[in-house]
Protein backbone atom coordinates (compact mmCIF):
# COMPACT_ATOMS: atom_id res chain seq x y z
CA UNK A 1 0.00 0.00 0.00
CA UNK A 2 0.87 3.40 -0.78
CA UNK A 3 2.69 5.00 2.08
CA UNK A 4 0.19 7.93 3.95
CA UNK A 5 3.19 10.65 3.72
CA UNK A 6 6.37 10.96 1.45
CA UNK A 7 9.48 12.89 3.26
CA UNK A 8 11.72 14.27 0.97
CA UNK A 9 14.65 15.92 1.17
CA UNK A 10 16.13 18.94 -1.27
CA UNK A 11 19.76 19.81 -1.38
CA UNK A 12 21.04 23.01 -2.14
CA UNK A 13 24.78 23.16 -3.22
CA UNK A 14 27.32 24.51 -4.76
CA UNK A 15 29.33 22.07 -6.40
CA UNK A 16 33.32 22.09 -7.05
CA UNK A 17 33.33 22.60 -10.59
CA UNK A 18 34.14 19.61 -12.86
CA UNK A 19 34.99 17.74 -10.09
CA UNK A 20 32.79 14.30 -10.25
CA UNK A 21 34.30 12.68 -7.49
CA UNK A 22 34.54 15.05 -4.49
CA UNK A 23 30.85 15.99 -5.80
CA UNK A 24 30.12 12.30 -5.46
CA UNK A 25 31.87 12.29 -2.12
CA UNK A 26 29.57 15.36 -1.06
CA UNK A 27 26.66 13.77 -2.07
CA UNK A 28 26.81 10.77 -0.12
CA UNK A 29 27.62 12.72 2.99
CA UNK A 30 24.08 14.01 2.66
CA UNK A 31 22.69 10.93 2.04
CA UNK A 32 23.06 9.46 5.18
CA UNK A 33 21.90 12.94 6.93
CA UNK A 34 18.71 13.18 4.58
CA UNK A 35 18.16 9.07 6.21
CA UNK A 36 18.57 10.48 9.14
CA UNK A 37 15.71 12.85 8.86
CA UNK A 38 13.51 10.04 7.29
CA UNK A 39 13.54 10.89 3.82
CA UNK A 40 12.74 8.57 0.82
CA UNK A 41 13.83 10.81 -1.59
CA UNK A 42 16.53 13.03 -1.78
CA UNK A 43 16.76 15.62 -4.98
CA UNK A 44 20.23 17.85 -5.88
CA UNK A 45 20.38 20.51 -8.60
CA UNK A 46 20.78 20.82 -12.26
CA UNK A 47 24.42 19.00 -13.12
CA UNK A 48 24.99 18.94 -9.51
CA UNK A 49 28.11 16.57 -10.13
CA UNK A 50 29.90 19.34 -11.79
CA UNK A 51 28.11 22.54 -11.66
CA UNK A 52 26.53 25.07 -14.29
CA UNK A 53 29.40 25.61 -16.42
CA UNK A 54 29.38 24.42 -19.92
CA UNK A 55 32.60 25.50 -20.83
CA UNK A 56 33.87 22.75 -18.64
CA UNK A 57 32.23 20.27 -20.94
CA UNK A 58 34.98 19.58 -23.42
CA UNK A 59 36.74 17.83 -20.90
CA UNK A 60 36.21 14.08 -21.09
CA UNK A 61 36.20 13.72 -17.30
CA UNK A 62 33.11 15.93 -16.76
CA UNK A 63 30.83 13.29 -18.34
CA UNK A 64 29.60 10.27 -16.63
CA UNK A 65 28.41 7.11 -17.87
CA UNK A 66 26.92 4.04 -16.46
CA UNK A 67 28.88 1.92 -13.98
CA UNK A 68 30.47 5.26 -13.87
CA UNK A 69 33.28 4.56 -10.32
CA UNK A 70 33.27 7.68 -9.22
CA UNK A 71 29.76 6.99 -8.40
CA UNK A 72 30.07 4.14 -5.95
CA UNK A 73 30.47 6.23 -3.37
CA UNK A 74 26.62 7.69 -3.68
CA UNK A 75 25.59 3.82 -4.88
CA UNK A 76 27.20 2.58 -1.40
CA UNK A 77 25.38 5.20 0.58
CA UNK A 78 21.84 4.85 -0.80
CA UNK A 79 22.26 1.16 -0.74
CA UNK A 80 23.23 1.24 3.41
CA UNK A 81 20.03 4.08 3.83
CA UNK A 82 17.70 3.16 1.29
CA UNK A 83 17.25 6.83 -0.24
CA UNK A 84 16.49 7.14 -3.71
CA UNK A 85 18.87 9.77 -4.66
CA UNK A 86 18.70 12.24 -7.78
CA UNK A 87 22.10 13.60 -8.75
CA UNK A 88 22.95 15.53 -12.01
CA UNK A 89 25.19 15.35 -14.73
CA UNK A 90 26.41 15.04 -17.83
CA UNK A 91 25.46 12.04 -19.31
CA UNK A 92 26.87 9.86 -22.01
CA UNK A 93 24.08 7.05 -22.96
CA UNK A 94 25.41 3.90 -24.58
CA UNK A 95 24.18 4.88 -27.75
CA UNK A 96 26.25 8.02 -27.65
CA UNK A 97 23.38 10.79 -27.21
CA UNK A 98 24.94 13.25 -24.62
CA UNK A 99 21.85 14.33 -22.13
CA UNK A 100 22.11 16.55 -19.48
CA UNK A 101 20.68 14.10 -17.01
CA UNK A 102 19.17 13.47 -13.46
CA UNK A 103 20.24 9.93 -12.41
CA UNK A 104 18.28 7.80 -10.39
CA UNK A 105 20.14 5.97 -7.66
CA UNK A 106 17.88 3.26 -6.22
CA UNK A 107 18.39 1.50 -3.17
CA UNK A 108 19.02 -1.92 -5.32
CA UNK A 109 21.91 0.57 -6.48
CA UNK A 110 20.78 0.52 -10.05
CA UNK A 111 21.11 3.84 -12.01
CA UNK A 112 18.46 5.25 -13.94
CA UNK A 113 19.37 8.36 -16.09
CA UNK A 114 16.37 10.64 -17.12
CA UNK A 115 17.19 13.17 -19.46
CA UNK A 116 16.42 16.74 -19.77
CA UNK A 117 13.60 17.33 -22.52
CA UNK A 118 13.82 21.22 -23.30
CA UNK A 119 17.00 22.61 -23.56
CA UNK A 120 18.18 26.44 -24.37
CA UNK A 121 21.18 28.81 -25.25
CA UNK A 122 24.05 26.68 -25.42
CA UNK A 123 22.85 23.43 -24.46
CA UNK A 124 21.34 22.89 -28.18
CA UNK A 125 25.25 22.81 -29.20
CA UNK A 126 26.49 19.73 -26.22
CA UNK A 127 23.09 18.01 -25.83
CA UNK A 128 20.33 16.45 -27.12
CA UNK A 129 16.72 16.70 -26.21
CA UNK A 130 15.46 13.41 -24.41
CA UNK A 131 12.35 11.88 -24.56
CA UNK A 132 9.81 11.19 -21.53
CA UNK A 133 10.42 8.95 -19.09
CA UNK A 134 9.10 7.16 -16.60
CA UNK A 135 7.64 8.10 -13.12
CA UNK A 136 9.38 7.00 -10.49
CA UNK A 137 7.75 4.77 -7.41
CA UNK A 138 8.82 6.01 -4.94
CA UNK A 139 6.83 4.20 -1.28
CA UNK A 140 3.99 4.24 -3.55
CA UNK A 141 4.38 7.82 -4.52
CA UNK A 142 4.47 8.53 -8.37
CA UNK A 143 7.29 11.02 -8.76
CA UNK A 144 8.08 12.88 -11.78
CA UNK A 145 11.41 14.56 -12.82
CA UNK A 146 11.77 17.82 -14.35
CA UNK A 147 15.00 19.84 -15.41
CA UNK A 148 15.17 23.29 -15.22
CA UNK A 149 13.21 24.59 -18.05
CA UNK A 150 11.30 21.48 -18.42
CA UNK A 151 9.48 23.52 -15.22
CA UNK A 152 8.80 26.67 -17.47
CA UNK A 153 7.03 24.40 -20.28
CA UNK A 154 3.48 23.78 -18.59
CA UNK A 155 3.13 20.70 -21.02
CA UNK A 156 6.06 18.96 -19.08
CA UNK A 157 3.91 19.22 -15.94
CA UNK A 158 0.65 17.91 -18.12
CA UNK A 159 2.46 15.33 -19.37
CA UNK A 160 3.57 14.15 -16.16
CA UNK A 161 -0.14 14.82 -14.44
CA UNK A 162 -1.79 12.46 -17.09
CA UNK A 163 0.62 9.93 -16.28
CA UNK A 164 -0.75 10.26 -12.80
CA UNK A 165 2.35 12.15 -10.77
CA UNK A 166 1.65 12.96 -7.40
CA UNK A 167 4.87 14.83 -7.36
CA UNK A 168 7.01 16.93 -9.52
CA UNK A 169 10.46 16.97 -8.78
CA UNK A 170 12.71 19.42 -10.57
CA UNK A 171 16.38 20.10 -10.50
CA UNK A 172 17.48 23.35 -11.40
CA UNK A 173 19.00 26.57 -11.99
CA UNK A 174 16.98 29.82 -11.02
CA UNK A 175 19.46 32.89 -10.61
CA UNK A 176 19.36 35.41 -8.74
CA UNK A 177 16.74 37.70 -11.21
CA UNK A 178 14.45 34.52 -11.48
CA UNK A 179 13.65 33.81 -7.66
CA UNK A 180 9.36 35.38 -8.60
CA UNK A 181 9.90 33.04 -11.65
CA UNK A 182 10.72 30.23 -9.84
CA UNK A 183 7.96 30.70 -7.05
CA UNK A 184 5.68 31.42 -10.19
CA UNK A 185 6.62 27.91 -12.19
CA UNK A 186 6.25 25.64 -9.16
CA UNK A 187 3.63 27.29 -7.40
CA UNK A 188 1.56 27.19 -10.96
CA UNK A 189 2.35 23.47 -11.98
CA UNK A 190 1.31 22.33 -8.33
CA UNK A 191 -1.72 23.72 -8.17
CA UNK A 192 -3.02 23.49 -12.25
CA UNK A 193 -2.55 19.74 -11.83
CA UNK A 194 -2.75 19.26 -8.30
CA UNK A 195 0.55 17.47 -7.23
CA UNK A 196 3.00 18.69 -4.71
CA UNK A 197 6.23 20.23 -6.06
CA UNK A 198 9.45 20.42 -4.84
CA UNK A 199 13.00 22.17 -6.48
CA UNK A 200 16.50 21.61 -5.61
CA UNK A 201 18.07 24.97 -6.71
CA UNK A 202 21.83 25.83 -6.64
CA UNK A 203 23.21 27.46 -3.93
CA UNK A 204 26.27 30.19 -5.00
CA UNK A 205 27.37 31.12 -8.22
CA UNK A 206 29.24 30.51 -11.36
CA UNK A 207 30.54 31.61 -14.71
CA UNK A 208 27.72 34.74 -15.44
CA UNK A 209 24.95 33.73 -13.04
CA UNK A 210 24.28 33.76 -8.89
CA UNK A 211 21.52 31.74 -7.87
CA UNK A 212 18.74 32.97 -5.97
CA UNK A 213 18.32 29.79 -3.35
CA UNK A 214 15.04 29.11 -2.31
CA UNK A 215 14.80 25.53 -2.93
CA UNK A 216 12.20 24.31 -1.73
CA UNK A 217 7.88 22.90 -1.41
CA UNK A 218 4.81 23.64 -3.02
CA UNK A 219 1.37 22.52 -1.72
CA UNK A 220 -1.48 21.16 -4.58
CA UNK A 221 -2.97 24.28 -3.22
CA UNK A 222 -0.01 26.24 -4.69
CA UNK A 223 1.00 27.66 -1.32
CA UNK A 224 4.89 27.49 -0.48
CA UNK A 225 5.52 24.45 2.29
CA UNK A 226 9.44 25.72 2.41
CA UNK A 227 11.75 28.21 0.89
CA UNK A 228 15.40 28.02 1.84
CA UNK A 229 17.59 31.08 1.80
CA UNK A 230 20.66 31.43 0.09
CA UNK A 231 23.08 29.44 1.28
CA UNK A 232 24.09 25.76 0.77
CA UNK A 233 22.19 23.42 2.85
CA UNK A 234 19.42 20.56 3.37
CA UNK A 235 15.81 20.51 4.15
CA UNK A 236 13.19 17.98 4.21
CA UNK A 237 9.52 18.54 3.63
CA UNK A 238 6.87 15.72 4.65
CA UNK A 239 3.88 15.71 1.98
CA UNK A 240 1.02 14.38 2.90
CA UNK A 241 -1.40 12.39 0.94
CA UNK A 242 -4.58 13.04 2.52
CA UNK A 243 -4.57 16.86 1.88
CA UNK A 244 -3.67 15.92 -1.89
CA UNK A 245 -6.29 13.06 -2.13
CA UNK A 246 -8.97 16.02 -0.65
CA UNK A 247 -7.93 18.31 -3.06
CA UNK A 248 -8.46 15.93 -5.91
CA UNK A 249 -11.83 14.29 -4.61
CA UNK A 250 -13.04 18.33 -4.66
CA UNK A 251 -12.31 18.23 -8.06
CA UNK A 252 -13.37 15.81 -9.53
CA UNK A 253 -16.98 16.29 -7.97
CA UNK A 254 -16.70 19.77 -9.81
CA UNK A 255 -16.25 17.62 -13.15
CA UNK A 256 -12.23 18.08 -13.28
CA UNK A 257 -10.69 15.08 -15.44
CA UNK A 258 -7.45 13.87 -14.14
CA UNK A 259 -4.73 16.26 -14.73
CA UNK A 260 -6.83 19.38 -15.58
CA UNK A 261 -5.88 22.84 -15.54
CA UNK A 262 -7.71 24.45 -12.76
CA UNK A 263 -8.92 27.93 -13.54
Amino acid sequence: MPSESLVVAVAQTSAEPGDVRANARSAADLVHTAAESGAALLLFPQLSLVGYDLSLFADPSCWVSDNDPRLDIVRHAVQERGVTTVVGAPYRRPDGTSWIASLVIRPDAEIHAHGKRNLHGLERDLFQPADKGPLLDIDGWQVALALCLDAGMPAHAADAAHDGAEVYAASALYTREEARRMDIHFAARAMDHRMFAVVANHAGTGPGWESCGGSGAWHPDGRRLYQAGTESGLFTTTLPRNELQTLRDKDALAGYPRGAVRR
